[in-house]
């Protein structure tokens, strides 16, 4: 039995594996076709699909904080993944690659090739010389990296070092800007540091009021709905209760029914106002906690003016919740809070209301509210972002965002250069400046501009142009040091790698084609590149379009360590081998590095990339040390002991030497920025295993400056692409239970496809007889970026003004064909959650995905996989 955890969001909810000796769906023995819905003992079977074929593992959920014995359906499936029967197991390359002819041919020529078999060392010489070749023809910004929320800690650190250190390229980003950017931004600029949930999940357990924006629980993580017990509680006893803002009646939402709590149901978009009507309440009455804004917070009477013009008449005529319901919900909340006497109240963010152009603005009004009811560094009390990934939280930490460096360091923080510069064994000028953020990056890639959007929408990243880096320390370094051959000399700084556009790059942990916004236009960034290198264990749909596919390993049969949505760093255990010639990124890494080489190396092997997660976790821990995240206290082995012992386990910051404030401090160590002596560092002193880590930060001040909190004054914008003629309806996305991210995992299980097997749309009753939809019908949804088309669904849990679907599923059901990709001009956070679409039914015997107008009877252009992708040829299963 191999103690671990849950693969997907980051609950990171506790299970044991065990060797699989019958059929079965991976859940509980002698249960194998009950796919429960969330906590002990739920109910709630998947239909019976038929005969199952054996699976290596067994999965048993076990007791831990976050879960508390519970599993989601996906939870309870997820050994299925490991042998999904489209698994890569062998390196892929385009045919034509494997001639010389091919190599020198040009992207769009290759992809109509198949993908092909290939030894590693084929795949990885080929990788290794055209990443060379670009290098030294273009620079280091020629080539891009990006990233997962889902890579353990190990991953994502080594796939930042290695952008920086080998590739030199400022150019790296990752799926995590999809998710917690917005809140990022936010609590940084607020409180001084990012943890999703500045404490412990079990902590909302003891709260009368429990305030939840933009987050749909009860379907994206299932077990967590048991820490909501308490504030349900307080409502029915009228004390309290759960407060959902949602402009849909979600799963979450109908948790507030028969007493527990209250639903608020905004207009897409404006739940900003709802925040600021509910703070002008709170000052306005009175209910503020000022002896807490006095002693700990700086920018208050600037918010409380601007809040002034925000009363809840003017608050109801923008986000349509009636002026009564934000006077009640404020005073339950001011109740709750501690200056009043009561027993505490929390206010969470989710993506609903951060997945937005004005997203880091609404995180900061929520901010701004938990600030001046006292809330915030209060034991049983505070402001939380629920993370999303698995390892949202340890990925966005410790390099793969473009302006970071392990520890939460900024890269262009020059201390913090010379520090980590010194751990990994290279100078500090060869470490390239910030990069772009995600959807920037995207937009910059191929050797040819990109296509000028449909139409331009306020935030969006610049597409049409080159744009360099921000940081003249981009450029590319002297190739001294340089130890392969396939490593040619790189162009000179100010030369032709100045201001290249990306013409390789490396996916890791992501399926863009399905999880971008505006996909078509990804799509076609990606066809432009001159190398698409995917690392990946099925065939995603990126992974289908890509020119090299590197078969990877899966959660359970790896080691490592994930940090969940609280700040908790566990342990990842291995507990089966990987099929074939599946092998970690690790390894992938390491292999690469050896051939390209360090250049900006101090010494001939003073740049090193370990392959044992363990080695690479300390190296991890040394180059954390004395930054905001600081792990530097913590080891695999120290994690395997406190669990063995049944301890509490560690959140960060777990400092290698003990602060003077003890557990509960929260500004950073004194050390901060102090160099290291590099890779051979020096024994930690004997207290180094001292520190107990931080379960709940901000008790004692916040790791600002002046100690303090920030305030900081936001007003309402609304939606980039709002509603018009032409564009008259809301659209919202979202999950569902059954189904993660881009599916390309819940797909290929057919307890979970079987219950909701492709994609829809939720409309109103009123709004579907008005545009002749019937229930059942399908029906298209038409941008400026393009449309998609599903099945309609008939229900009242949507507004009148919205359309709602969920965004799992490719081709012409694909709802991020459409989504925009304007930007927060903060966090770079696309606005995924809402944009102004058109609704029409698609007549019978038209083909799926057919241009408008299409007659009945005509064949469909669309394909069921992306344009131009290929089939996999002699790949095994």
């Amino acid at each position: 039995m191999t103690d671990t955890h849950c693969p997907y969001c980051a609950l990171q909810c506790g299970m044991s594996l065990a060797p699989g000796t019958e059929p079965g769906a991976g859940g509980a023995s002698g249960t194998p076709s009950s796919v429960p819905d969330g906590g002990r003992g739920a109910a709630g079977s998947a239909p019976d699909v038929g005969p199952r074929r054996a699976l290596p593992l067994t999965v048993t959920p076990r007791e831990f904080p976050t879960n508390r014995g519970g599993l989601c359906q996906k939870g309870w499936t997820s050994s299925s993944v490991l042998t999904a029967t489209d698994r890569i197991t062998t390196p892929l390359v385009r045919h034509s690659l494997l001639t010389s002819a091919g190599q020198d041919a040009g992207a769009a020529d290759l992809r109509d090739d198949p993908l092909v078999p290939a030894s590693w060392d084929t795949v990885l010489d080929l990788v290794a010389g055209k990443l060379a070749a670009l290098r030294a023809e273009h620079g280091p910004e020629s080539v891009a990296v990006f990233g997962g929320g889902g890579l353990t800690n190990e991953k994502a650190y080594a796939l930042g070092k290695f952008a920086r250190t080998v590739l030199q390229t400022p150019n790296i980003d990752y799926n995590g800007r999809f998710c917690m950017s917005s809140a990022a931004a936010a609590t940084n600029r607020a409180l001084g540091a990012d943890r999703g949930l500045p404490f412990p999940l079990a902590d909302l357990g003891g709260a009368d009021v429990v305030l939840l924006l933009g987050s749909n629980l009860a379907e994206t993580m299932p077990p967590a709905v048991q820490h909501l017990a308490g504030a349900r509680e307080a409502g029915r006893r009228g004390t309290g209760g759960l407060v959902v803002v949602d402009p849909r009646v979600s799963a979450t939402a109908k948790l507030t029914d028969d007493g527990a709590g209250v639903h608020l149901q905004p207009v897409p978009g404006t739940d900003m106002v709802v925040l600021l009507g509910l703070l002008h309440v709170v000052l306005a009455e009175g209910l503020a906690d000022r002896e807490y804004l006095a002693e700990r917070v700086t920018g208050f009477e600037d918010v409380a003016r601007s809040v002034a013009v925000w009363w809840p008449e003017r608050a109801e005529t923008v986000c349509g919740v009636p002026a009564e319901e934000l006077r009640r919900v404020a005073r339950l909340l001011a109740v709750a809070a501690p200056a009043h006497g009561g027993r505490g109240a929390y206010v969470l963010t989710g993506r609903g209301v951060e997945q937005s152009a004005q997203g880091t603005a609404t995180v900061t009004a929520a901010i701004n509210l938990a600030l001046t009811l006292g809330l915030v560094g209060r034991e049983g009390s505070g402001y939380g972002a629920v993370t999303g990934q698995g390892n949202g939280q340890g990925g966005r930490e410790h390099g793969q965002k473009s302006d970071q460096l392990p520890g939460y360091r900024k890269i262009d923080d020059p201390v913090a250069r010379e520090y980590v510069a010194n751990v990994w064994g290279v100078t500090p000028e060869s470490l390239p400046g910030p990069g772009k953020p995600a959807v920037q990056l995207l937009q910059s890639l191929g050797a040819r501009p990109a296509a000028a959007p449909g139409a331009p929408a306020r935030g969006g990243s610049p597409a049409a142009a080159d744009v360099p880096s921000s940081a003249a320390a981009s450029s590319a370094a002297p190739s001294a040091g340089v130890s392969s051959s396939a490593a040619p000399a790189v162009a000179p700084p100010g030369g032709a790698g100045a201001r290249t556009r990306p013409r390789a790059l490396l996916v890791h942990g992501s399926n863009l084609i399905v999880s971008a916004p505006n996909a078509d236009s990804v799509t076609e960034r990606l066809k432009s590149l001159e190398l698409l290198v995917v690392s990946d264990f099925v065939p995603s749909e990126t992974a289908l379009l890509a020119d090299v596919v590197l078969p990877v390993t899966q959660w359970a049969e790896e080691e490592g360590t994930m940090t969940s949505l609280e700040g908790r760093v566990i342990r990842r255990r291995r507990a089966a081998g990987p099929p074939g010639e599946a092998r970690s990124e690790l390894w992938i890494l390491a292999e690469l590095a050896r051939r390209l080489g360090t250049p900006g190396e101090t010494a001939p092997g003073a740049v090193r990339f370990p392959t044992d997660p363990a080695e690479v976790f300390d190296e991890l821990a040394r180059a954390s040390r004395g930054g905001v995240a600081d792990y530097s206290g913590l080891s695999h082995a120290r994690l395997d002991a406190d669990e063995a012992a049944s301890g509490p386990g560690f959140f960060w910051p777990v400092p290698a030497t003990p602060t003077s404030a003890g557990p509960s401090a929260s500004a950073e160590p004194a050390d901060r920025g102090t160099p290291d002596t590099g890779p051979a560092a020096a024994p930690a002193p004997a207290d180094a295993q001292i520190h107990p880590g931080t379960p709940r930060m901000f008790l004692d001040g916040f790791p600002t400056p002046d100690g303090r909190a920030r305030m900081i004054a936001v007003d309402h914008n609304g939606p980039a692409d709002d509603v018009r003629p032409g564009a008259p309806l809301y659209l919202v996305t979202g999950r569902v239970l059954q189904h993660y991210q881009s599916g390309a995992q819940t797909h290929r299980v057919a307890e979970l496809e079987r219950l909701v097997p492709e994609p829809y749309i939720e409309i109103h009753p009123v709004l579907g007889f008005r545009i002749g939809v019937p229930d059942g019908a399908r029906a298209r949804l038409t941008t400026d970026r393009g449309f998609v088309e599903a099945t309609a669904r008939w229900t009242d849990a949507v507004r009148p003004d919205t359309v709602f679907m969920p965004f799992h599923w490719s081709g012409v059901g694909s709802v991020n064909r459409v989504t925009t990709d304007a930007t927060d001009p903060i966090s770079g956070m696309p606005e995924f959650k809402v944009c102004a679409v058109e609704i029409a039914p698609v007549p019978d015997g038209v083909p799926p995905g057919s241009e408008p107008g299409t007659v009945p009877g005509a064949t469909s252009r669309f394909p069921i996989r992306p344009e131009s992708a290929p089939t996999l040829e002699e790949t095994p299963a």
